[in-house]
C-alpha cells in the first residue's frame, strides 16, 4: 500500500512547494484537486519543482471537456513530469455539470466508459502515428492532422483512475480504467460488499484480472497532538459526513448500513437549510465506520492496519500543508 498527500491550494501558486515537501517527507504521490483551480496548472508546476513523487489528480472534471482537451493537457503534464503523472476523472453531479458549466448532461457511467476509451485512442494515434478513428455513442473523433499531433513521448501510458461511489461506475473503473478512486464517504463494510465485487464484475467483462486495477481511497482521519485536537477534527467530519450523506449521489453507502432513514432526514434539511442541525443526525457508530483516529504518530499506523488488503493506494482526506508532523504520519505508516 502506497500513502499519498492531497492537497487544497488557496493558490496555484503554492504547488510547487508544497509538493518539494510532499516528496522530502516520503509521500509517494501528491494529488490536486478541481474546486476553486485547475489541477493542471498545479500539477505543471509540482512537475518542475519535483523529481521523484508522483502527481494526479484528484480529481479533474471529465465531462467539462472534451476528450481531445483532456488528452493534449494530460500528455503535457505527463511530459513534462517524466512520466510521473496519474489522471484520475470524475464526472461529478448533474446539477454543476448543467447550472455551474453550462454543459449537457448525459448518463455518466457509459459515458465515462467511452470518455476513457477515447482518450487512449487519441493518445495511440499520437504515439504511433495510427489514424484515428474513434466513433461512440457520445464522441465521435476521427480528425488528427500532423499540424495538430505532438507526437510521441517517453512515457506514453498515462495511468487513468476514474472516481466512483455506486455499482455502475465502479464496474466501468474495473473494464477500462487503471484504477478507482473510492469517496471518502465509505465503510469497510462497503468496500468488501460493493465496491469489490463491482470492480471485479467489471475488469472479468473485459477479460482483466481484479489486481490490475488499483484501488485508491481518501479516508477521514480524526488526527492531531493530543485528544482535544482530535476530538475537534472527528466533529468537523461530523458536519462533513453529513454534508455528503444529504446527497443523493451517496446514499446508496448509507443504506448499505441500514441508514437510508438518517440519508432522508439529512437531505431534507439539507433542501431547507438547516445546515446547524445536520451533524447531530451522525451519531458515533456512523463515525467509527467512517473515521479512523489517532496521533500524528499513531494514525499512519492506524490507517494501514485499517486498509491493509482493500487498498492500494491510501490519503488523509485533511489537506497536505506541508507542515512537520505529516512526516511524522508517514514515518508511522512505513513502521
Amino acid at each position: 500500500m502506497k500513502i499519498d498527500a492531497e492537497a487544497a491550494l488557496g493558490e496555484p501558486g503554492e504547488a510547487g512547494e508544497l509538493s518539494k515537501k510532499a516528496e522530502e517527507y516520503g509521500f509517494d504521490a501528491f494529488w490536486v484537486n478541481e474546486t476553486k483551480h485547475d489541477p493542471f496548472v498545479q500539477l505543471a508546476l509540482a512537475a518542475v519543482a519535483t523529481k521523484r513523487i508522483g502527481l494526479g489528480t484528484s480529481i479533474a472534471l471529465a465531462f467539462t471537456r472534451s476528450p481531445t482537451t483532456m488528452a493534449y493537457t494530460s500528455w503535457d503534464i505527463q511530459g513534462v513530469s517524466g512520466g510521473r503523472f496519474m489522471l484520475g476523472l470524475g464526472s461529478q453531479v448533474k446539477g454543476h455539470i448543467e447550472r455551474r458549466f453550462g454543459m449537457n448532461w448525459d448518463p455518466p457511467a457509459p459515458k465515462m466508459k467511452e470518455y476513457v476509451s477515447a482518450l487512449r485512442s487519441i493518445w495511440k494515434s499520437w504515439q504511433d502515428g495510427s489514424k484515428l478513428n474513434f466513433r461512440g455513442r457520445f464522441y465521435t473523433l476521427d480528425l488528427m492532422t500532423p499540424f495538430f499531433t505532438p507526437g510521441p513521448i517517453g512515457h506514453p501510458a498515462i495511468p487513468i483512475l476514474v472516481a466512483g461511489v455506486n455499482e455502475m461506475m465502479c464496474r466501468v473503473a474495473g473494464s477500462v480504467a487503471d484504477g478507482l478512486h473510492v469517496h471518502p464517504l465509505h465503510t469497510l463494510g462497503y468496500l468488501r460488499g460493493v465496491i469489490e465485487p463491482a470492480l471485479s464484475a467489471g475488469a472479468a467483462k473485459s477479460g482483466r484480472k481484479r489486481t490490475e486495477v488499483q484501488v485508491a481511497a481518501s479516508v477521514f482521519a480524526a488526527v492531531g497532538d493530543n485528544e482535544q485536537e482530535i476530538s475537534a477534527v472527528r466533529e468537523a467530519y461530523r458536519e462533513q459526513i453529513a454534508f455528503y450523506a444529504s446527497t443523493r449521489t451517496y446514499r446508496k453507502v448509507m443504506e448499505f448500513h441500514h441508514w437510508g432513514d438518517v440519508a432522508e432526514r439529512l437531505h431534507g434539511l439539507s433542501v431547507r437549510g438547516e445546515w446547524r442541525r445536520m451533524a447531530s443526525e451522525v451519531d458515533d457508530a456512523m463515525l467509527e465506520e467512517f473515521v479512523v483516529e489517532g496521533t500524528w504518530r499513531e494514525v499512519g499506523g492506524e490507517i494501514k492496519s485499517k486498509y491493509h488488503g482493500l487498498l492500494d493506494r491510501v490519503r488523509v482526506y485533511l489537506p497536505f500543508d506541508g507542515s512537520s508532523k505529516w512526516k511524522d504520519m508517514v514515518q508511522g505508516f512505513r513502521a
